[in-house]
């Protein structure tokens, strides 16, 4: 018996756009605090991952911090920090974005070469090749990874990341698209419940999901992990759609039925008709809860011929929560520790 979620994450997006409850900007004073406490920082000579919390004090803002942590862990899953004058932080943007990031949680690794921040940008060029990723499916094509994805242009499906929450800051927009699509996993899983909780007991059983672009060897490796699960009245899902299709063109993993793929393609459907969209400007620095969230982003353009320093670009963080909940002893493959507050997600070093 799978029971409907009643908690503040459960929201429709065109009410989540009018609410303000997870908006906050950063006052005068809250943006002196980050010139002097990255002055401090660079009067060490830190590089921004050689930072500790302390070597970027914030005693003032970190009120406001904490206050957005409670809004991912316990409200709507989604805080949008703005305000933040990109321009005058220079070279010292990174700086920033990870020495508020160490306010918030504890970053983990984005890859298997201990990468602590990515740039979220257009690379133009295959990925894949040049990170020896690349999978070819069954029938001879290749497979793209999530990550070559999501170092294009084009538009990127609903999906969650692999930590608690992510952290995007905004550097560069694109002139053209670009545009984020959120929506709560937790109206998407009742609706299912409600209108087809066939297709949502499949999504309560494991699925088979690729490693690739993850782990080294990943294009070799799978694992099954359920979409839903819920522990002690709380929920998590974990969905990224390529993982499951990149899983499907390997050798020795179950084949899905047509019900699986319908199940997927309903989530979809639905997390299509319940979001809401926002445009991230520069110095907008936005948070998801991956366990109550999915998001999306739609294609954009750059400006023709636009060097890579000038195209659209987030700097994004993957944060584990130490507000976080206690997770399904079943998605241990995916977190390595499903207790509450435990420093998990991201991907493993060798």
């Amino acid at each position: 018996m799978f029971l409907p979620i009643a908690d503040n994450s459960v929201w429709h997006g065109e009410a989540l756009a009018d609410d303000h409850r997870w908006r906050f900007a950063l006052s005068n004073e809250d943006i002196a605090e980050l010139h002097t406490a990255l002055a401090a920082a660079m009067q060490k000579g830190l590089a921004w991952e050689q930072m500790t919390k302390a070597d970027f004090p914030l005693l003032h803002l970190s009120k406001k911090l904490a206050a957005m942590a409670e809004e991912l862990e316990n409200g709507s899953g989604l805080a949008n920090l703005s305000g933040l004058p990109v321009a005058a932080f220079g070279d010292g943007l990174r700086h920033l974005c990870y020495g508020i990031g160490l306010h918030m949680g504890q970053p983990v690794f984005q890859d298997c070469n201990a990468l602590l921040m990515r740039d979220i940008t257009d690379t133009v060029e295959d990925t894949d090749t040049v990170l020896g990723h690349k999978l070819t499916a069954r029938d001879g094509s290749t497979f793209k990874s999530s990550k070559a994805r999501t170092l294009s242009n084009a538009l990127l499906r609903f999906h969650t990341d692999r930590c608690d929450v992510v952290a995007l800051l905004c550097a560069r927009q694109a002139p053209i698209g670009g545009i984020s699509r959120i929506a709560s996993s937790t109206m998407v899983h009742n609706v299912m419940l409600e209108r087809h909780p066939d297709l949502a007991a499949l999504l309560y059983a494991p699925y088979h999901r690729a490693r690739l672009g993850e782990e080294r060897g990943g294009e070799l490796l799978s694992y099954a992990l359920p979409v839903f699960g819920q522990r002690d009245g709380r929920f998590t899902s974990h969905y990224s759609r390529t993982y499951v299709e990149a899983a499907q063109e390997m050798l020795g993993v179950p084949r899905m039925t047509a019900a699986h793929w319908q199940a997927l393609d309903t989530l979809h459907d639905l997390a299509d008709e319940l979001c809401m969209e926002m445009t991230m400007r520069p110095g907008d620095m936005q948070f998801i809860n991956n366990h109550v969230i999915y998001h999306a982003r739609t294609a954009y353009e750059d400006q023709p011929g636009a060097a890579l320093e000038e195209r659209r670009c987030l700097h994004r963080l993957w944060l584990s929560m130490p507000n976080s909940r206690a997770l399904p002893q079943d998605h241990v493959a995916l977190w390595r520790n499903t207790d509450a507050g435990a420093v998990r997600g991201g991907i493993a070093q060798d």
